[in-house]
C-alpha cells in the first residue's frame, strides 16, 4: 500500500528529507529501533509515535524531554493531523505534514512544457513617499490642531511684552522702584 501521507523536515540535521508514513504505528526517535529515526540531541530516542485510526494519523508524545509540539502548541494528548500542520520537536526540529497526491499507476503522456518566460511589464508611475508634501491645496477633510499656532503666539506675546517693559524701566529710569535689591538705590 503507497503512503497517502509523509513529513517534509522543514528545520533539522536533513532539511528536505521525506518520511513517507505507512503502517499503522509508526515511532519516531533517535534510536535505530524507530520507523523515523532523526539523530539529535533534541530528539528523545522514543520521542514520539504515531497511529493511523479512520484515515488519519494520530500523534502522541511518548514522554520526551523537549515536548511534541503540533503548530506551535505542545501537546498534552492525542493530536489528530491534518494536511499542513507543522509538526516539532524540541525547538530545532520541525516537520511539515503533507499528504501525497501520487498516482504510481498513473501514465506519463508527456513531459511537463518548459516554463513561459515572463515578459516584464511597464512599470507603474512613481508613488510619492510617505513625507512628500502634495503639489495641491489641502482637502477640507483633514483637519489641523490650532494648539500650537496659540501657544506659538502666546510665547511671542510675552517675550515682546518683557522687552517692552524693560525698555519703559529703563527709559524712564525706574530700576529702583521696581528693583530695589539690584543695590545703588536710595
Amino acid at each position: 500500500m503507497p503512503a497517502k501521507f509523509q513529513f517534509v523536515m522543514r528545520s533539522g540535521p536533513t532539511v528536505g528529507a521525506l518520511y513517507p508514513l505507512e503502517g499503522d504505528l509508526i515511532t519516531i526517535g533517535r534510536d535505530a529501533t524507530n520507523s523515523i529515526q532523526i539523530n539529535d540531541a533534541e530528539i528523545s530516542r522514543r520521542h514520539a509515535r504515531l497511529q493511523f485510526q479512520g484515515g488519519k494519523y494520530v500523534i502522541d508524545d511518548a514522554g520526551s524531554t523537549n515536548g511534541t509540539h503540533v503548530n506551535g502548541q505542545r501537546i498534552l494528548s492525542p493530536y489528530v493531523l491534518k494536511t499542513g500542520d507543522v509538526v516539532s520537536f524540541g525547538e530545532g526540529i520541525v516537520l511539515g505534514f503533507d499528504a501525497v497526491n501520487f498516482d504510481p499507476g498513473a501514465t506519463l503522456a508527456s513531459a511537463r512544457p518548459p516554463a513561459a518566460r515572463a515578459i516584464p511589464s511597464a512599470p507603474s508611475p512613481a508613488q510619492p513617499y510617505a513625507g512628500q508634501v502634495p503639489a495641491g491645496p489641502m482637502p477640507a477633510s483633514v483637519k489641523r490642531n490650532p494648539l500650537p499656532i496659540f501657544v506659538a503666539i502666546g510665547v511671542i506675546a510675552l517675550i515682546c511684552a518683557c522687552a517692552a517693559f524693560f525698555l519703559w524701566v529703563d527709559a524712564a529710569n525706574m530700576w529702583c522702584t521696581f528693583f530695589p535689591f539690584l543695590g545703588g538705590c536710595p
